[in-house]
């Protein structure tokens, strides 16, 4: 299994591994090399704060992280 999510072998120095079998030493290169072409703009160097590029986002996902940190998932 490979892919954005790891590669599930317990060895994290391979997680970041391309679909060209590349393994990229930061999060922006290996997220760009899934990325469609022209379906979105490339990441740069830094990641982009989601919270202050989507307002409203910071409640959206505190209110999701509580169902999981709820006592349904304890």
């Amino acid at each position: 299994v490979r892919g954005l999510c790891g590669t599930f072998n317990g060895d994290q120095r391979d997680d970041f591994t391309t679909p060209e079998g590349d393994v990229e030493p930061g999060v922006a290169a290996f997220a760009n090399a899934f990325r469609a072409a022209g379906a979105c703009p490339a990441l740069g160097p830094g990641l982009p704060e989601p919270c202050e590029a989507f307002p409203g986002s910071r409640e959206l996902a505190e209110a999701a992280c509580a169902v999981l940190m709820g006592a349904a998932f304890q």
